[in-house]
């Protein structure tokens, strides 16, 4: 009886090896070649899965996406006991930042997406949307640090929101760079959190 090929778990075994190239080597190491073999499966089974280049790399965005949307969500979720809106904030931006060594890789395959996004529609559409999606969560925490009194009233979630996710992206550049050092680029978010309880 023939072998039955997960599609979808293949799918998401080559999304994984064309984040772990680009990782190491950035958005030019992603060759239909180097993904097989980086996958270990064959050229013909990553074609099976994917019709182009670009289908291959946006469904690694969505994939990459996906992660550091659930990664922020289940801090929140973790919470065994109820936590102050100012903690959530503090550590869901964290997340989102991606400034500790584990999300150091993740780190950099996203910023190889945004960068690679002017050339692309389709992976600028899944951006955008992922960052809409980021937003409003921050937003929403806001909004709970408004109910339980901890942030102002008069501020505007969304427009703070903005900023606090417009920091955040930056401070994942800087780190990258080698500019700031996590711990540093950690407090800058802790200070921005703190502006926003006077």
């Amino acid at each position: 009886m023939p072998k039955q090929v997960d599609y979808e778990e293949r799918r998401l075994r080559i999304a994984e090896a064309v984040c772990a190239l680009i990782a190491r080597s950035g958005m030019e190491a992603v060759s239909l070649r180097d993904v097989a073999a980086e996958a270990e499966v064959s050229m013909g089974a990553v074609q099976r899965c994917f019709r182009t280049k670009e289908d291959m790399l946006l469904f690694a965005l969505e994939h990459i996406s996906q992660r550091v949307s659930e990664r922020a969500n289940q801090r929140i979720a973790a919470t065994s006991t109820p936590q102050s809106a100012a903690t959530l904030l503090s550590h869901t931006l964290a997340e989102l930042a991606l400034l500790d060594e584990e999300s150091r890789d993740q780190a950099h395959v996203w910023l190889a997406f945004v960068s690679h996004a002017p050339s692309s529609e389709r992976l600028a559409a899944v951006l955008q949307e992922t960052y809409g999606k980021l937003h409003d969560l921050v937003a929403w925490l806001i909004h709970y640090g408004q109910d339980t009194q901890e942030i102002p009233q008069r501020l505007d979630a969304a427009q703070e929101a903005q900023t606090l996710l417009a920091v955040a992206d930056g401070l994942t550049v800087h780190v990258i760079a080698g500019h700031q050092c996590p711990e540093a680029a950690s407090a800058v978010l802790q200070r921005h959190v703190d502006s926003l309880l006077r």
